[in-house]
């Protein structure tokens, strides 16, 4: 599991994905968004702006990834 760290109320889903290195463009974490292949709190997500905050969990491509504030 990795913690991803933000200094803002929220994150949407698909700046997250950019945010932590998962994908390079914005173009392609909306398409494997749309395709199902992403899952909030254990859930598939296809809502690309879907926000998430402290506490949600992100499961893609095998990885775990945790929103957390910083400290």
């Amino acid at each position: 599991m990795e913690n991803v760290t933000i200094t803002t109320e929220f994150i949407k889903l698909q700046d997250l994905l950019k945010f932590a290195g998962l994908v390079e463009t914005g173009g392609e974490a909306k398409a494997l968004i749309r395709d199902g292949q992403v899952y909030v709190n254990g859930e598939v997500c296809t809502q690309r702006g879907k926000k998430l905050r402290p506490g949600d969990d992100v499961l893609f491509d095998g990885g775990h990834y945790t929103v957390r504030y910083a400290d």
